[in-house]
């Protein structure tokens, strides 16, 4: 049972990992962009939620009113002014940008908040759970950062297949060219996409720092676990993305089992080892 425990507990962290990769993939799927500032924008949006919550006094789950429309539109202004000058066949540029983009948000928020470590209390969300079996306790926090996973990766994917912005991205993704050709305004697509994946990054950051502390340096770690499970479960394959979040979770629970110290390791170890067997991810996308 206790084994039993353990995975399903590295199932549930898993969904908060599949959160910090949705939005990678979705701009990767897009627009073939690897934003290498996107940890520090999930830390950002934690901040941004300290920030309401200290203005208003509301519970951090409903800075999310807030946080997201906030974080959509910086996503769509620095898409539009700043990383469609960049963007073309040379996949450098925009690498070099978003990583100055990251130096100068982790400067940034140090200034702003100091290095000390925050938390959002939630109450009794964080430490209240549903027995399912003995010795298998399912805390609520968890569950609902699976769900909201599980729930923004079905929406993301109903909007690209079945309504008219998700064909002007596939269409966009597909042949740039053409798109513009068709009347499509490339610029205001991406711009649109980067929007998208910043809502999703507000829901990331407002559920990691609910779940654990944040400080302003701990954003390219969060990018290393959405990068890890954009690329187990394939570029730009969104429910792949929730399956190499759970395969990340999973991993690092069965490392920490073995022994406390071989928890990231694990994870790491589980990486390599899927890229040097599937170099494409689990389910690559097919173009």
């Amino acid at each position: 049972m206790e084994w039993i425990n353990v995975i399903v507990q590295g199932v549930l962290i898993g969904g908060l990992y599949a959160l910090f990769a949705a939005g990678l993939s979705l701009i990767f799927g897009v627009m073939r962009l690897v934003n290498i500032a996107h940890g520090d924008f999930i830390v950002g949006a934690a901040y941004l939620a300290l920030l309401v919550i200290q203005t208003l006094g509301i519970h951090p789950l409903l800075t999310l009113a807030l946080v997201v429309p906030v974080m959509a539109a910086i996503g769509y202004v620095v898409q539009l002014g700043l990383l469609n000058r960049v963007l073309g066949d040379d996949i450098l540029p925009p690498l070099i940008v978003t990583f100055g983009m990251s130096i100068i948000l982790q400067n940034a928020l140090l200034t702003f908040f100091s290095a000390d470590s925050r938390k959002l209390n939630a109450g009794v969300l964080e430490t209240e759970s549903l027995g399912v079996l003995p010795g298998v306790d399912v805390g609520y926090l968890p569950l609902l950062t699976f769900a909201a996973a599980v729930g923004i990766i079905a929406g993301l994917q109903y909007l690209f297949y079945k309504t008219s912005m998700g064909r002007a991205f596939r269409a966009t993704s597909d042949d740039g060219e053409i798109a513009q050709i068709m009347g499509l305004d490339n610029r205001k697509v991406f711009a649109w996409a980067m929007a998208l994946s910043m809502a999703v990054v507000a829901v990331a950051g407002v559920f990691l720092a609910i779940r654990a502390n944040f400080d302003p340096f701990m954003g390219p770690s969060r990018l290393i676990f959405g990068f890890e499970a954009v690329i187990i479960g394939g570029l730009g394959n969104l429910w792949g993305t929730l399956i190499g979040g759970i395969i990340l979770g999973v991993a690092q629970g069965v490392g920490a089992q073995i022994d406390p110290g071989w928890q990231l390791l694990a994870g790491h170890v589980a990486f390599l080892v899927i890229l040097a067997v599937k170099p494409r991810g689990l389910f690559p996308r097919i173009d």
